[in-house]
């Protein structure tokens, strides 16, 4: 008996010996400082926590990871009936799946982040949800290429799987038509994923930034369809560029982790995007048309009121708009409106020997609408820690400005007033 319990307490201290001299070695692993740059904006990813496959001289690792969502969603239109008074008030309500995702991320030779990453529940170009490498050069200065998500909204850059809402709010999402815009392609808030190239890093370890140049054409593209604007003429690409500042520190890519409710970090973020998009727009003079044309321009756009002058029509009492009336309305900021500055740079001034004439009416908008009242509220119930959770959502979409069925349409973006979503997530 003795001699057994001294061959186990032997075993033992051997082990121990074993075990301190492993955690000794992976203290002192150079390639664990580079564990904190792995990620995968589905999941969280930092460490050497989960599953994962490692050479034994560490300089390379493999983390696989996988993202299901499961959700029923009701939507109500209100009496917007989508364009026709026979449809019904429901619609694109059911069970959807949003993400059935199946990534893999991980390091190589202590300077290399990478992930790749396939939505089974996307088709076309959105099934290649995101595929980039990070050359880490040092935390200051870091270069990403690929597919990946641009530098623009907090929201957006929160890990997909740990948002507190099931969708992101439209306010979001949706296409926003910016007041007199002209642009030809209608931009939204934030672009998510897109294909591009960006240098990012960590100053002082408060401060962060990112600049990048990207395709501009979202998720679903992941071909080079890109040309030289028109006006400006430089590449029709997206620029954008964003600082925070983080005074205690950088601030972890999630929301509401059940074991991370005590971090009282807080940062203050500036972002700004600009989508060179000019693949339609042109320079051409239309003053020489032989098409005779007569052009109503009917965009939601900010007014003052009715102008009688050019109502009336009388020649005598124009004003700066151009030699001829143009706009209905009293529009602002008159000296700087895109549609009468695109009328000026495309010859459109409703001379009488013009065959192309053009009346705008921006009588959608007058200063106090828009599609700004979009609340949303959601509630998350943890069922196993962040690896399964439960989560409901209801949004609002205000529809301020349009107190007519006719306006309603005239929009073109059916969004339903009500909107309510519950989702099972399950995270591996």
């Amino acid at each position: 008996m003795k001699i057994k319990i001294i061959l186990l307490l032997t075993l033992f201290a051997a082990t121990a010996s074993a075990t301190a001299q492993v955690a000794k070695h992976r203290h002192e692993d150079p390639y664990n400082e580079a564990d904190k740059y792995i990620e995968s904006a589905v999941i969280p990813m930092g460490g050497k926590k989960g599953f994962s496959f490692e050479t034994r001289a560490g300089d390379f690792m493999l983390k696989p990871y996988v993202l299901l969502q499961t959700a029923g969603k009701f939507n109500w239109y209100d009496d917007e009936q989508l364009g026709l008074d026979d449809q019904d008030n429901v619609a694109n309500s059911g069970f959807e799946i949003p993400y059935a995702i199946l990534g893999i991320s991980g390091r190589a030779f202590n300077k290399l982040t990478f992930n790749l990453t396939l939505n089974a529940a996307k088709s076309g170009g959105a099934l290649l949800q995101q595929a980039w490498v990070d050359v880490n050069l040092k935390d200051q200065i870091r270069f990403r290429v690929g597919k990946f998500k641009t530098p623009f909204s907090q929201a957006y850059l929160v890990t997909l799987g740990e948002t507190l809402f099931p969708v992101l709010p439209t306010s979001l999402t949706s296409s926003v038509y910016m007041d007199r815009s002209l642009n030809s392609t209608p931009p939204t808030i934030a672009t998510g994923f897109d294909l591009g190239v960006m240098m990012h890093g960590l100053l002082g370890g408060k401060w962060e930034y990112n600049l990048g140049v990207f395709n501009g054409t979202g998720i679903d593209v992941n071909m080079a369809q890109k040309t030289l604007s028109d006006d400006l003429g430089i590449p029709s690409l997206l620029y954008a560029a964003r600082v925070a500042f983080m005074p205690k520190g950088p601030i972890p890519a999630h929301q509401g982790r059940i074991d991370d409710l005590h971090n009282d970090k807080i940062m203050f973020a500036l972002s700004a995007s600009y989508n060179v998009e000019a693949n339609w727009q042109t320079t051409n003079d239309l003053r020489q048309s032989q098409t005779n044309v007569l052009a109503l321009c009917a965009v939601m756009g900010g007014h003052s009121g009715v102008n009688p002058d050019a109502v009336g029509g009388d020649p005598s009492k124009i004003s700066d708009q151009g030699p001829y009336w143009i706009s209905s309305h009293h529009v602002y900021n008159q000296p700087q409106d895109p549609i009468l500055n695109a009328c000026k740079r495309l010859g459109l001034d409703n001379r009488p020997e013009n065959h192309v004439q053009v009346i705008f009416d921006p009588a959608l908008l007058d200063g106090n609408d828009g599609f700004l009242n979009m609340p949303a509220v959601g509630l998350n119930y943890y069922i196993m820690g962040y690896n399964l959770k439960l989560q409901a959502m209801y949004q609002f979409l205000g529809r301020w400005g349009h107190a007519t069925q006719d306006a309603r349409e005239l929009d073109d973006l059916g969004l339903a007033q009500h909107s309510a979503t519950v989702m099972l997530q399950f995270s591996f």
